[in-house]
């Protein structure tokens, strides 16, 4: 029985009416629904967590990239960039994409990469080479799982692109294998590397907002201009047949590193909702030509969550409707207030500035967001030591604005340093789980549903998200 059905089969236990209290003064009486709890299967004999994991630092960091649609080829000329990478293969379905991208390595005066194309199962020779350190995945969701694993299975390590799982089991088993292989497995999470985001983490990271009490993210992103660019329509094939956030991880990925999440926290409950599906099925009769009644996704979907130390976040998803594109990423601390979207501001009390970056800092309200000229000499201050390092040639060669080529840069410098990797096998459940929690969610009228613990015991391992340089 997989994890999803096995969570199913508990649903009717869990969902046992409010408990009655025989007296307001029982405090053990909480009036509250039982979670659905969902399986968490045992570690396995003999492995141990990744939390933290280093591997032998690496010279030259030889990749082969899988998938060279949308997202592959960007991925093939920002390496180019990178020192210390050897781009060693190149894999795609289709044998004209690889083409075009050992193009990309001829006019970067880089010798041709190994060509691999012709089927959904060709990935397989690539990984069996004995001269690549790291595939990186970029093609649909689908088979992001199971390439990485059979890429660790095969001494790689593995960078999948996002979402790294569609279901639960996926995750358990990313899981598995990075534990067995003792190979990392990192998600390609890039706005975790936006300049404001960076710059927010490193202001809270040193106290600026104080206790932060709530965080909330979102992929809002009309995509009419591009239904028509995934192969073979996967993409709203899966929002077809898939319930919940499947998208999560561009808006929930910053909350989690603001909430140290699997560093001293957790997530532990989480509840979803959704409108009804009306633009979907209108996508699938205008890509398909097929009658789009079956369509499970709704339109907007949210998914609230509580941490173990009663922190919440909200995460939202719309892909279909017009709206200004929006990431969201909002926090609400007990000393200030960070928003990106529509806006980039920041709200302080006057004693969290430093007079010596703002002069009259005393002046400054508490319920309004600082001025501009304000906003930009605090970010300046507290800009990341990441983006000190690497600003400028990230935003000279690109990649949503230069945060691709800082994720790819960073994934490069862990590896070739022996460091433990800025995002975990862990942080790539997490951050992918609430598609298939959300839909059990929905599914069972918007109840409560259990977080399960990813790291299995070691979720406090760690004190706090940081970042690794070398010493």
């Amino acid at each position: 029985m997989n994890v999803k059905n096995l969570c199913l089969a508990v649903v009717g236990f869990a969902l046992i009416g409010l408990t009655a209290c025989t007296s307001k003064n029982d405090k053990t009486c909480q009036n509250e629904v039982k979670p659905i709890e969902v399986a968490v299967p045992e570690r396995p004999a003999g492995q141990q967590d990744v939390i933290q994991l280093t591997t032998p630092k690496l010279d030259t960091v030889r990749v082969g990239f899988v998938g060279l649609g949308m997202r592959g080829p960007g991925a093939v000329q920002r390496w180019t960039h990178i020192p210390g990478t050897k781009i060693v293969a190149l894999c795609d379905v289709e044998p004209d994409r690889v083409a075009k991208a050992n193009e990309i390595l001829v006019k970067a005066g880089l010798p041709k990469a190994a060509e691999y194309s012709g089927s959904t199962e060709v990935y397989k020779e690539l990984c069996d080479r004995d001269d690549i350190d790291i595939v990186y995945i970029a093609t649909d969701w689908i088979h992001h799982a199971p390439i990485a694993i059979y890429a660790m299975e095969k001494g790689k390590h593995a960078a999948i692109e996002v979402p790294a799982a569609t279901s639960l089991q996926e995750c358990w088993d990313l899981i598995n294998t990075s534990e067995r292989t003792r190979k990392h497995c990192m998600m390609l999470e890039n706005c975790v590397y936006d300049f404001f985001e960076l710059t927010t983490l490193n202001m809270a990271q040193k106290g600026l907002f104080g206790d932060i009490l709530h965080v909330e993210g979102s992929y809002i992103h009309n995509l009419s201009d591009f239904w028509g660019d995934y192969w073979n329509n996967w993409r709203l094939d899966f929002n077809r047949k898939h319930k919940g956030d499947v998208y999560a991880t561009h808006g929930f990925g910053p909350a989690c590193q603001l909430l140290n999440i699997h560093r001293g926290d957790r997530l532990k409950t989480l509840v979803a909702m959704e409108s009804i599906p009306a633009t979907g099925p209108e996508l699938v009769k205008k890509y398909s030509n097929e009658d789009g009644s079956d369509f499970k996704n709704g339109d907007h979907t949210m998914t609230i969550m509580r941490t173990e130390k009663g922190k919440t976040i909200l995460i939202e998803h719309d892909v279909m409707n017009p709206r200004p594109y929006s990431r969201m990423y909002q926090l609400t601390g007990t000393k200030g207030f960070a928003n990106k979207y529509p806006v980039e501001q920041y709200c302080f009390m006057p004693e969290q500035v430093d007079e010596k970056v703002v002069p009259n800092h005393e002046n400054l309200s508490a319920h309004s967001a600082v001025p501009v000229a304000v906003k930009d000499a605090m970010m300046q201050e507290y800009k990341h030591p990441i983006h000190q390092e690497i600003e400028e040639i990230a935003k000279q060669v690109g990649g949503h604005g230069g945060m691709d080529y800082v994720m790819d840069y960073r994934l490069v410098y862990c590896l070739r340093n022996g460091l433990p990797l800025d995002m975990d096998v862990y942080d790539l459940a997490e951050w992918s789980c609430v598609g298939e929690l959300g839909a059990i969610s929905i599914e069972n009228g918007s109840a409560p549903v259990a977080v399960p613990d990813f790291t299995r015991g070691a979720w406090n391992k760690v004190d706090g998200y940081h970042h690794q340089f070398v010493k």
